[in-house]
């Protein structure tokens, strides 16, 4: 089985979900040296699309992403990672998960999470 990276301008998209629960926490993309680096260590690592760069979850928070199990679907070109998100917030605004809002009846969006685990703010700064 070879990955194909090619389809999608060299990136994959992961589907990242709680290993315990089932829970969707994000959804990002790998180019190879990411998923490289991912298989390496351990720990998840994804290519910012923003930022051109890759980078490792929790470089700054420090809520990280250990791997516990990897899916890949039938054409080879997406991936379902199973994590232990260390640290309790997946989502760059601090919360859990990235899908912490639903949209209502009129196509508004809802806030349907919990608190948030951390302030971002204090975090990245502004």
């Amino acid at each position: 089985m070879k990955l194909d990276f090619g389809k999608q301008g060299g990136l994959i998209p992961a589907i990242v979900q709680d290993w315990r629960t089932g829970e969707v926490l994000m959804v990002a993309y790998l180019n190879e040296e990411a998923f490289r680096l991912t298989r390496a260590t351990g720990r998840m690592h994804y290519f910012s699309r923003s930022r051109q760069r890759i980078w490792m979850k929790g470089e700054t928070s420090g809520h990280v992403q250990d791997v516990k199990e990897v899916l890949v679907d039938c054409d080879e070109d997406a991936l379902l990672f199973k994590v232990e998100q260390v640290g309790g917030a997946a989502c760059h605004t601090g919360y859990r998960t990235c899908f912490f809002r639903r949209l209502d009846a009129d196509g508004g969006l809802t806030h349907v999470a919990g608190e948030r685990v951390f302030d971002p703010e204090r975090v990245y700064g502004t």
